[in-house]
């Protein structure tokens, strides 16, 4: 029997609960970042994780994967990565006088993509097909990704040494970007007391699995949207192709995956509806990523979530009758 909305909601907000528990464990004062994790998983999308080293961008990805009890392969990218490290390659057998596919690290439930931007642009677009289609293709034999599948990336500021930037085809494959940012004081005073003796994530227990996170991802898509909602959050894409400020804005693939990310943040807040401060909440974390500013906009340093905040502060809020 088909479950009712209020009953999935309560279902996912159990087991959200229990996820953001568990990585809470691990790390600390990220309140936010830990949330917006959540909303690319139950949302059946991606998350780029940028930021400085060491403020625990790979310890998030771990600790959500562990959560989950899903199979997971961490990728550290570098610049001599191969396309096919990533997807696969087709290796002949002698034995058996036939070539064999060996799965590339791509293959698992949650894929931790560490640094991505230090490996070339060649082999970061070995990403885009699993990243979009949930697949990989090689020797003209498409092979189909683990359910759920959620690629973690984390990446360095550009103006780091070594680094590439990521093409934008690769970043509007992301549905949400976030950034760590260092701690406060007493998160970090609690970090290192609990964290310097030892491995949190080794005391990391799962509390769900991957079929249940499938599952629950499967009923965020069928949340109510009604379609003042739809015609606002065009609206704000449409601010962000308008703006003087922008050369390239937000494209039909950032307003699905912001609608969908939409739909996940209003179930993890209990509801099976969505709201406009949904919208204006998500707007930041599923757009900034995909813009592109104007040399003028450059040149007067303004910021790429500056910009697309001006851009949401400018179109009407939809009657809330």
């Amino acid at each position: 029997m088909e479950r009712s909305p209020a009953s999935q909601v309560d279902d996912l907000q159990s087991v959200a609960a229990d996820i953001r528990s568990a990585v809470r464990t691990v790390i600390e004062g990220k309140p936010e970042a830990i949330e917006l994790a959540l909303v690319a998983l139950f949302a059946s999308g991606h998350l780029l994780i940028e930021d400085v080293p060491g403020v625990g961008k790979t310890m998030l990805a771990k600790a959500l994967a562990r959560s989950i009890d899903g199979t997971a392969q961490r990728i550290q990218f570098t610049p001599d990565l191969l396309p096919s490290d990533i997807t696969g390659v087709s290796i002949f057998n002698a034995e058996r006088r036939a070539f064999e596919f060996k799965p590339g690290g791509v293959f698992a439930n949650v894929v931790i993509g560490d640094e991505i931007n230090r490996a070339s642009p060649k082999t970061q677009s070995a990403l885009l097909e699993a990243m979009e289609e949930r697949q990989v293709t090689v020797d003209a034999i498409t092979h189909p990704l683990p359910d759920p599948f959620l690629v973690v990336a984390t990446q360095n500021p550009i103006e780091m040494e070594g680094t590439y930037p990521l093409p934008e085809a690769q970043r509007d494959r992301f549905m949400l970007r976030i950034s760590m940012g260092y701690p406060v004081r007493a998160a970090e005073i609690a970090m290192l007391d609990h964290h310097g003796g030892g491995d949190p994530l080794a005391e990391l227990r799962p509390v769900t699995d991957a079929a249940t996170v499938s599952r629950l991802a499967a009923g965020v898509r069928n949340i109510y949207v009604h379609h003042a909602i739809k015609d606002y959050l065009v609206a704000v894409l449409e601010a962000t192709r308008r703006s003087p400020d922008v050369r390239l804005g937000g494209s039909p693939r950032a307003g699905l995956q912001l609608l969908r990310a939409c739909k996940a943040y209003a179930v993890l807040q209990g509801r099976h509806y969505v709201i406009p401060d949904d919208v204006q909440r998500l707007a930041g974390p599923a757009l900034a990523h995909r813009i592109l500013l104007s040399p003028a906009a450059q040149l007067a340093r303004r910021g790429v979530d500056e910009v697309v905040q001006a851009a949401v502060d400018g179109v009407p809020v939809p009657d809330r009758d």
